[in-house]
């Protein structure tokens, strides 16, 4: 009697702590994150290697979801279809003038500075384009109309006297296609990025136009930007989400190696092609604690107000008092 009441007793045990295991999963709260390719390795690292990181699958879930730029992703943020997401400078302003969205940028994924790599259009070598000017009638590819390259862009042609919404005839091209577009003669100039860059200049063929480094030095490309009532109404939440992002880009910076491979992973680019540009001089500029540079925004803000792209902006209104990276 005494050995089945033990083992009944055994049975119900593990039977509660089941239970209770259950109830625990489904009591941590998931935040719903979009992204997108390229260049966000602290978020990649998080995706492919979970276990690596203090709060991601104990305190707090994620929901991913890619997208093809941040314009898009704005437009899920303001939507509340998105609690967090890869932003661009411009789209997230354009979001908060436009469409009503409040947020904070949490973190920052990456930068240009000089000697770092700068998104650059390019054509084929046997292209008769030579300067900006040229560009009048042409095709453009561009990754996203109103994405994070848009603005530079746009004041690139202004500047040669080429009106990009009339004297150009703007194609959307997602970076993964942009080489083929180009040499297929489907656009006569197209944006490129890393490691799309790097796979086309090892084949030759193209030559760079022009870099818009040209326009803006010290571009912040792109950042993490969280909605505010996510952020105000789940402050804890949200500090632990920014810790583990702080967390990967250190990770990512501290372990190329293995970088290479979570980014392989994701991207699919063969890691020979990632090896001759990720984290290398060639490639964009990080801040190893993911910090995001307000000034470097406020600077950005200000030249998009004088080409009359948006009206007079702080960026100090996007900065929470205390969830912002680096976050240990």
């Amino acid at each position: 009697m005494k050995l089945g009441s033990s083992k009944w007793l055994m049975a119900a045990a593990l039977a509660a702590g089941a239970v209770s295991g259950v109830a625990q999963a489904q009591t941590i709260p998931t935040i719903k994150v979009g992204w997108t390719i390229p260049a966000e390795e602290s978020k990649y690292w998080m995706m492919k290697r979970p276990t690596e990181f203090t709060n991601l699958g104990k305190t707090y879930n994620i929901e991913w979801t890619q997208f093809q730029g941040t314009s898009p992703m704005t437009q899920a943020l303001a939507a509340g279809a998105l609690d967090c997401a890869t932003q661009g400078v411009l789209s997230l302003a354009n979001g908060v003038n436009g469409g009503n969205l409040k947020a904070y940028i949490v973190a920052q994924h990456v930068s240009e500075k000089p000697g770092s790599f700068s998104v650059y259009w390019a054509v084929k070598d046997d292209s008769p384009i030579k300067t900006i000017a040229d560009l009048k009638g042409k095709n453009v590819g561009i990754s996203v109309i109103g994405g994070g390259t848009y603005g530079p862009f746009k004041m690139l042609l202004k500047g040669a006297g080429v009106d990009p919404e009339k004297d150009v005839k703007l194609i959307e091209i997602g970076f993964a296609a942009s080489e083929d577009a180009l040499r297929q003669g489907r656009v006569d100039a197209i944006n490129m990025n890393q490691p799309f860059a790097a796979r086309m200049e090892a084949k030759g063929g193209t030559r760079k136009l022009f870099s818009l480094n040209e326009a803006m030095p010290n571009i912040v490309h792109i950042l993490e930007a969280c909605r505010a009532d996510f952020v105000d109404k789940n402050p804890e939440l949200a500090k632990a989400y920014v810790a583990d992002i702080t967390l990967g880009m250190k990770k990512a910076l501290a372990n190329r190696e293995e970088t290479l491979k979570v980014v392989n992973e994701v991207m699919k680019a063969p890691i020979p092609v990632l090896e001759t540009y990720l984290l290398k001089e060639n490639d964009f500029a990080r801040d190893p604690g993911a910090a995001p540079n307000f000034p470097a925004m406020q600077k950005m803000l200000d030249i998009y107000t004088e080409a009359g792209m948006l009206p007079k902006m702080d960026a100090m209104q996007f900065k929470h008092p205390t969830i912002v990276a680096p976050i240990q």
